[in-house]
């Protein structure tokens, strides 16, 4: 029989001790047992909320710069422009994107519990749900009175829409690519790595949305 093999905690902070003091939720996305190779899923979620962290870097990069920009800009409408409306077109496709928190957190527990079927339907319900606020967006886009180059308005506005839009594009394709996998005979059995890192990179294209939204649409010039 091969030997467990552990790679002890000799770090000076003593992390295994202090993941342990953390609540059950957070402690599934770092690794365990003191670094045990065999403790792939926790290594993977770890170095995936690592990344996250980063992409939060050049979210709050690009939030603070259209914060500094709006309160150092006098006339940050040009003539003529109207800028982003809050608009009941826009508040449904931002209930609908942030909904799907919630409905795809269920897909990974029914996954976890090995119901196969009722994880598929709810992930389906999920892509559904990403699509409808890209196809939004899309359609906002082109009802708006302006465009990239219609000065900080244009250019910050689809910047941010554009690159957080992006990540709603990748979440889905993510979100197929875990569907497809799951019609594979027992794909999922030993592992669900893939399903777990796109629900929390999910949630995280939620949780910036409502920063951007509030930026965007609430806060008015």
């Amino acid at each position: 029989m091969q030997r467990r093999s552990i790679h002890i905690d000799e770090s000076p902070i003593r992390f295994e001790q202090w993941r342990r003091r953390l609540p059950n939720w957070l402690q599934r996305f770092l690794p365990s047992g003191g670094g045990s190779h065999e403790d792939h899923h926790g290594k993977g979620m770890f170095g995936f909320t690592i990344f996250l962290l980063s992409e939060s870097i050049v979210f709050l990069s690009l939030i603070f710069t259209y914060i500094g920009l709006r309160l150092t800009t006098q006339n940050w409408l040009p003539p003529g422009v109207s800028g982003p409306e809050l608009s009941k077109f826009v508040i449904i496709s931002t209930v609908v994107l942030l909904a799907s928190s919630f409905v795809i957190q269920p897909a990974e527990n029914a996954l976890r519990r090995r119901k196969l079927n009722q994880f598929r339907l709810l992930w389906l319900i999920t892509i559904a749900m990403g699509s409808y606020f890209l196809i939004s967006q899309g359609i906002e886009w082109h009802n708006l009175n302006f465009g990239l180059t219609t000065g900080l308005v244009g250019s910050t506005f689809y910047v941010l829409t554009g690159f957080h839009g992006l990540h709603v594009l990748t979440g889905v394709v993510l979100q197929i690519i875990m569907l497809v996998r799951s019609f594979i005979p027992g794909n999922y059995n030993k592992s669900h790595f893939g399903v777990s890192a796109t629900t929390l990179f999910w949630h995280f294209v939620d949780v910036i949305w409502v920063f951007l939204f509030s930026l965007l649409y609430i806060w008015h010039p």
